[in-house]
């Protein structure tokens, strides 16, 4: 291995990280590997870019550059006061995606993260996007309305805030060692380790961009934004996520999607692509490579 300023040259590859300063002088980290068609990971509230190891890893060594960012406030981007809405998630994801000169992008996003990707292509169009994924994403809508009777009570998202302000390392730990990855159903055999890393990608970001991305993933309403996506999106969603539940989410979304590949997966947490890596990258790649069946 060897260490070249921020870049570790691994055979013929180069893995590199960096970070862009976007308008408004937020600083965003990102991670770009590889050469080859581009997939560009958007990531769950409230960890960073290295939620994506596996699938990063696994995608390199098939021929993809693979890119993921730190959304502003998580991991090491700026931990500005301001700007966690999800028009400046997109407007990020924009900037990075313009800075990079992106062209016939795969665009990957998990949880919060589906529903940036959902925003910046309603936002921004898809003139340079090939094919979506979203995975246990938090569209259409969580929050319970008058509209949206299955979603969740507001007071659920109040309490959620209360615990992070309250005690963000216990709240932290106690999400990764419960519903997060079904640790707490019975027979789930927890992995310490990776409780210890949500913790650890949690803690590095900032409390105040966390406790305002809770209301950014609960109460933005992606309905408009799914009717406006014309690329195939395939939405890969668990029938056992305690957190994004499953029948208000991903059914919902891929009705509202003009061309949707509907996955779902009997049992799966919400933290499926950590916890189900090799099958969850497994109908990725079929999708992106244009083999993925029928809805499942």
């Amino acid at each position: 291995m060897i260490f070249v300023i921020n870049d570790i040259c691994i055979g013929l590859k180069m893995i590199k990280s960096h970070s862009i300063t976007v308008k408004d002088g937020t600083t965003i980290y990102y991670k770009d590997w590889g050469s080859g068609q581009p997939i560009v990971f958007s990531h769950g509230w409230p960890l960073s870019a290295d939620d994506w190891d596996a699938q990063m890893l696994f995608f390199l060594k098939h021929g993809y550059r693979v890119i993921a960012h730190d959304r502003r406030g998580h991991g090491r981007s700026s931990q500005t006061a301001d700007g966690h809405d999800m028009d400046h998630y997109a407007d990020d994801l924009a900037a990075l995606t313009a800075h990079l000169d992106l062209w016939d992008v795969i665009h990957v996003g998990h949880s919060t993260g589906g529903g940036e990707v959902v925003h910046y292509l309603a936002r921004y169009g898809e003139a340079k996007v090939a094919k979506v994924a979203i995975l246990s994403a938090v569209p259409p809508l969580m929050l319970k309305t008058s509209t949206n009777p299955g979603g969740l009570p507001k007071e659920v998202f109040d309490g959620l805030q209360a615990q992070l302000a309250a005690n963000r390392s216990q709240f932290y730990y106690e999400m990764a060692a419960g519903p997060f990855y079904g640790y707490n159903r019975p027979g789930a055999k927890p992995v310490q380790a990776v409780i210890w890393n949500w913790w650890r990608q949690g803690m590095m970001g900032g409390a105040k961009a966390h406790y305002d991305g809770i209301v950014a993933f609960s109460q933005t309403d992606f309905t408009e934004d799914l009717k406006k996506i014309t690329a195939p999106v395939l939405v890969m969603h668990g029938d056992d996520d305690q957190i994004v539940p499953y029948a208000d989410s991903a059914p919902l979304s891929a009705k509202l999607l003009r061309h949707s590949i509907l996955k779902t997966y009997q049992g799966f947490p919400h933290g499926m692509p950590t916890t189900e890596a090799n099958t969850i990258n497994t109908d990725l790649l079929a999708f992106f490579k244009g083999t993925a069946g029928a809805a499942a």
